[in-house]
């Protein structure tokens, strides 16, 4: 599986980005999919998952309310709309695909995408 993120750039405190992660393969609809941000200086942190079916979803406490995840299996896609962006929203942001992902941590990823940066100037 190849994971290429895209949609990253600059954006002033309070606008809005999509991301999207498109993913190679025939086998997308097994893989719970996330989105991990890395700040500069700091360790990588969960941001978002969303089950094989999309019906379930999962946020961090820092992103919540503002970022909603989706996918579309059809496109072998899964997007990150990010809203309201803060200046500590600034990182790169990866997306990882795994068959027993654990929301809210870095468990169980199979596969990691090159990130897109995401700057927020405030």
């Amino acid at each position: 599986v190849q994971l290429q993120a895209s949609g990253g750039g600059l954006v002033q405190d309070g606008g809005s980005l999509r991301l999207s992660c498109a993913s190679s393969g025939r086998t997308f609809t097994q893989y719970i999919m996330a989105w991990i941000r890395q700040a500069p200086g700091k360790e990588r942190e969960f941001v978002a998952a969303i089950s094989w079916s999309g019906g379930g979803t999962s946020y961090a406490d820092a992103v919540k309310g503002r970022f909603i995840i989706s996918r579309d299996n059809a496109k072998n896609t899964v997007y990150l709309q990010m809203n309201s962006l803060k200046p500590e929203g600034t990182a790169v942001y990866y997306c990882a695909a795994g068959r027993a992902l654990v929301f809210h941590s870095l468990d169980g990823i199979d596969y990691w995408g090159k990130g897109t940066q995401v700057t927020v100037s405030s």
